[in-house]
């Protein structure tokens, strides 16, 4: 039903009426033929919904072939208005047959006036509206829900322009003359320090890009991810005071810690609470927290070794293990437990922790052994046991040696008797008899291949696991590279922990006394002896492309013994920002990203800064396997395979 209503003559020349929204339509003469998008209508519909229909919709009546008017209303002017209005009818927030306020214009062509309409508007600048937010905020005591309700918009949306409207006055007259762009506002806006982004504008100008701003804006506080932030954990470190810097407009992965004393403090405090109790439980001679590995030269390690058991705890140890094992199979297929098998499996493990740990410290070495608590990268703390300061290491065995450390020969001694077991002998007469003897072990254990490899292992693990121990008489003296200071970090890596458990195992086999070593070694097995050689071997490779020490036939070597093992790096490292596209030049990452992906997905992030190219090369590239040349095993040449090949025939 179309209702009149006495009113002056519109400014369009039309008379205002209410129109139930039901006998509305969209005008074929609209000329807008684009769609208006999901969010316009929403937040339109929200709009209405708060303020009511603030403008009229311009129609003109609907006629049929004949001429004769069919009662409806086609819209010129308005059309998103009535989308809103039938979305909020479709909601049940109004009714269909609801009045709405229109102006019947027939005198102007309809097309024109719809043209004019979408052309001649000229939009809030966003300065504008990010204020005029800001007031509402402030004037009304509006939160970001209430106004993202009222306006159609999101809470996130409403945040970042409450945001952007408490900008510093400066920087607002700027982004008001086209001297700031928005992305730089954004970037400004990380902080609402007016102060700090004012230094930052006098400091580096106006015309930085957003992600340095926002780099130099946060470049005093640390990270969410950072380790220290992870270790001490947002809640406790807001709880003692401090504030997370949040960018509204970007992912910050958790935002930034603006309190970096404060953090540093609690990682601290934290850490000696953790290292206090530690010292506490155990009894060792000194317990210390350090965020890092402090380097101590001449530092001896000691591991835990199988506690002794007498024949009883041993069987009895084995028999609630047999029983636990025996009340899992039989229940294993269970949806659900009896109480009576819950009780009995406390009672085992409760009666299997009495006999305590399978391996432990010596007594001894713990009363003059220490540990050090350090902070993972990964914001775990780690704990180091067993280390035994210099001054603290028990004094070596007699040299046996008759060489100097450095392996050349000592001035012959005089002439003097030395007591022996069996009979006086000159020191010249021992060092010749003994030097006879040793070129007949030499020749004796160059016959003896499986004997040389015990003596070989024996060397290895004496270096490997009694540092000082002068214990075997093999002048094998392998060096272990400390690879820290050249990667940060890469104790934390998976293929350093597979070392440290490795050793860790080991250590826990091989006797408390260097003396004792070669029987051990001496009664492995074939499998464990290699498996002993490979490990303590394996500590001495060192494969650093050092830039002042150049030593190519090293290098290939390395590069032969990858080849070897069939080394695949992909399981313990990967090209991510921190470890390669953010320390390379955008040459290498656009090489990068064309080797893993391709050619056009180098070319699309060519065009990015730095930053931003980095990490786009990581997002495209994990997964990939990509590695940089440095991390690539060598393949064999086709000759080195059809040679080992033939090899293969021969021995077939």
């Amino acid at each position: 039903m179309t209702i009149a209503v006495e009113t002056p003559a519109a400014p369009l020349g039309g008379a205002v009426i209410e129109v139930a929204l039901n006998r509305l339509k969209a005008s074929p003469k609209n000329a807008r033929k684009v769609a208006h998008s999901t969010a316009v209508i929403e937040a339109r519909a929200a709009s209405i919904a708060a303020k009511g229909l603030l403008q009229p919709l311009v129609v003109e009546p609907e006629s049929d072939e004949a001429g004769t008017e069919t009662g409806f209303y086609l819209v010129t002017i308005g059309e998103g208005r009535r989308q809103a209005l039938r979305l909020l009818a479709k909601r049940r927030t109004i009714k269909k047959t609801d009045p709405v306020r229109c102006i019947v214009d027939v005198v102007n062509d309809p097309q024109e006036i719809s043209l004019d309409e979408n052309i001649s508007r000229n939009d809030m600048h966003p300065a504008d509206q990010f204020e005029a937010f800001r007031d509402l905020n402030e004037r009304r005591g509006w939160g970001a829900e209430e106004i993202a309700a009222r306006f159609g918009v999101s809470p996130q949306t409403v945040r970042q322009r409450l945001r952007l409207g408490a900008i510093a006055p400066r920087l607002m007259a700027l982004y008001r003359e086209d001297a700031l762009t928005l992305d730089q506002l954004m970037a400004f806006a990380v902080s609402e320090d007016h102060a700090r982004q004012e230094q930052v504008l006098e400091q580096y100008g106006s015309d930085r890009p957003g992600y340095f701003i926002r780099r130099v804006m946060t470049e005093a506080k640390v990270v969410a991810t950072d380790r220290r932030a992870r270790f001490v954990g947002v809640e406790a470190y807001v709880e003692a005071g401090g504030t997370v810097l949040r960018d509204l407009f970007t992912e910050d992965g958790g935002g930034w810690f603006e309190d970096v004393g404060l953090l540093d403090r609690m990682v601290a405090e934290k850490l000696a609470a953790e290292a206090a109790a530690i010292g506490e439980a155990e009894g060792w001679k000194w317990v210390e927290a350090s965020l890092d590995y402090p380097r101590s030269e001449g530092m001896a390690r000691v591991y835990p070794r199988a506690v002794e058991r007498t024949a009883e705890e041993v069987a009895r140890t084995t028999a609630l293990g047999e029983e636990y094992d025996a009340l899992f199979a039989e229940w294993d297929a269970a949806e659900e437990f009896p109480p009576e098998f819950r009780a009995r499996l406390d009672e085992i493990e409760a009666a299997l922790a009495a006999f305590g740990d399978a391996y432990a410290y010596d007594p001894e070495e713990i009363a003059r052994g220490g540990v050090y608590v350090l902070l993972g990268h990964d914001g775990v703390p780690r704990v180091e046991r067993g280390l035994i300061r210099p001054e603290d290491i028990p004094a070596p065995d007699p040299v046996i040696s008759a060489d100097d450390e450095d392996g050349g020969a000592p001035e012959p001694p005089p002439e003097e008797t030395v007591e022996d077991e069996t009979a006086p002998l000159s020191d010249r007469l021992v060092l010749d008899l003994t030097a006879h003897r040793t070129m007949g072990l030499r020749a004796a254990l160059g016959g003896e291949p499986t004997v040389a490899l015990v003596a070989v292992t024996h060397a290895l693990a004496l270096a490997a696991f009694y540092p000082g121990a002068r214990a075997g008489c093999l002048e094998i003296k392998p060096t272990s590279t400390y690879l820290r200071a050249h990667a940060p970090g890469i104790e934390d890596r998976a293929a350093a922990k597979t070392v440290d458990a490795r050793h860790a195992a080991w250590a826990a086999r091989l006797p408390k006394a260097a003396a004792e070593v070669w029987g051990v070694v001496n009664g492995l097995s074939a499998g464990d002896l290699l498996e002993l050689l490979a490990h303590c071997a394996s500590l001495s490779v060192n494969g650093l492309r050092v830039p002042f020490d150049r030593k190519p036939l090293v290098l290939d070597h390395a590069d032969a013994l990858a080849q070897a093992v069939s080394l695949d790096m992909t399981a313990s490292w990967s090209a991510t920002q921190d470890s390669y596209f953010g320390r390379v030049t955008k040459a290498r990452i656009a090489e990068a990203v064309g080797e893993a992906v391709s050619a056009e997905a180098a070319e699309r992030i060519g065009g990015l800064k730095k930053p931003d190219m980095a990490r786009e090369a990581e997002a495209q590239v994990a997964g990939t396997g990509w590695l940089p040349s440095l991390l690539r095993t060598p393949v064999a040449a086709p000759a080195e395979v059809a040679s080992e090949g033939v090899e293969a025939a021969q021995a077939a």
